[in-house]
């Protein structure tokens, strides 16, 4: 069998496990991109907030609560600390991303004391893919229905809060801040609910994966952001980000879209250490695009001005 061949052959046996993660880390793309266009608030909270919300429901499925109590609390848990980023910074006025990394840093910690430990393991314990009637508890046909069907309904839910008058305020408080307070919008509300709601998903998300791989670690959010930021770039690139609905599903198509890439590249034979660098060169590649196609040559630039 040649190369060709056993590439496909991997990726395709991949496909089944890599869709479920990606339905899974969707939800951590969901928290990246709500600060960073929604309410134009550069964050890294998400990175903290992952495994905070996986050490919570690690936690609590380990003392014998429901999975559904479980990952109620850790988006309770992913919440609060994206409220704490968005006081910071409004209170103290400290820059966004530094108020990001402060919570980002002091959650470490405190997920080290809500498990007690560095590692949790909850093998065994009953989790949301277990429901699916018909399919086998645990295997990726079960973990792919139930994730994909909450992040439809996740999806549903926020296009139609997005188009309410206050989730209209928060998208304006992202565009001018000083013009929305002008028209009586409480822009403390708006902020602080926007990153606690973009904390809450994030956490989600940790909580969904630590049901779906039956362990919770503290450093299992390691990387994360810069994952979420390229699969957040190329769900950007496909779907666009001309209305809310494109938008909002720039998350989950980059994410399906990313992670098969990721499967693809193993299955090609790329070195796993490798994948972050990869990973940091394809963000730097997007984010540099859009300043290379503006950029002219002075002699193009001089044609353009006696035009």
């Amino acid at each position: 069998m040649g190369f060709f061949e056993t590439t496909l052959s991997s990726f395709v046996a991949l496909i089944p496990v890599t869709l479920a993660q990606s339905f899974i880390l969707s939800f951590v793309v969901l928290g990246i991109m709500i600060p960073f266009r929604m309410l134009s608030f550069p964050d890294l909270t998400s990175e903290g907030a992952f495994p905070l919300g996986g050490c919570v429901c690690g936690v609590m499925l380990a003392a014998g609560a429901s999975p559904l109590t479980a990952i109620a609390v850790a988006l309770m848990a992913g919440f609060a600390a994206g409220c704490c980023t968005a006081f910071i910074h409004l209170r103290f006025r400290i820059h966004s991303l530094l108020a990001g990394i402060l919570i980002m840093t002091m959650l470490y910690s405190v997920n080290l004391r809500i498990m007690g430990r560095s590692n949790l393991s909850v093998f065994g314990n009953a989790t949301v893919f277990d429901w699916v009637p018909g399919l086998q508890a645990g295997f990726p046909a079960s973990k792919i229905v139930v994730a994909g069907l909450i992040s439809l309904l996740v999806l549903v839910l926020l296009y139609l809060y997005f188009k309410t008058e206050k989730g209209t305020a928060v998208r304006a408080v992202g565009s001018n801040p000083d013009m929305a307070e002008a028209q009586g919008i409480n822009v403390w509300a708006a902020t602080i609910g926007g990153i606690g709601l973009a904390g809450a998903f994030s956490a989600g998300g940790g909580a969904l994966m630590v049901q779906s791989q039956g362990f919770a670690d503290v450093n299992m959010g390691l990387g994360i952001l810069i994952n979420g930021l390229a699969a957040l770039m190329i769900g950007e690139a496909l779907t666009g980000k001309q209305t809310v609905l494109r938008q909002l599903a720039a998350p989950f198509v980059g994410a399906i879209v990313y992670y098969q890439l990721v499967s693809l590249c193993l299955a090609a034979g790329m070195p796993p250490p490798d994948l972050k660098l990869a990973t940091g060169l394809f963000v730097l590649t997007m984010l540099a695009l859009p300043s290379l196609k503006l950029s002219r040559g002075p002699a193009a630039a001089k044609e353009s001005f006696r035009e």
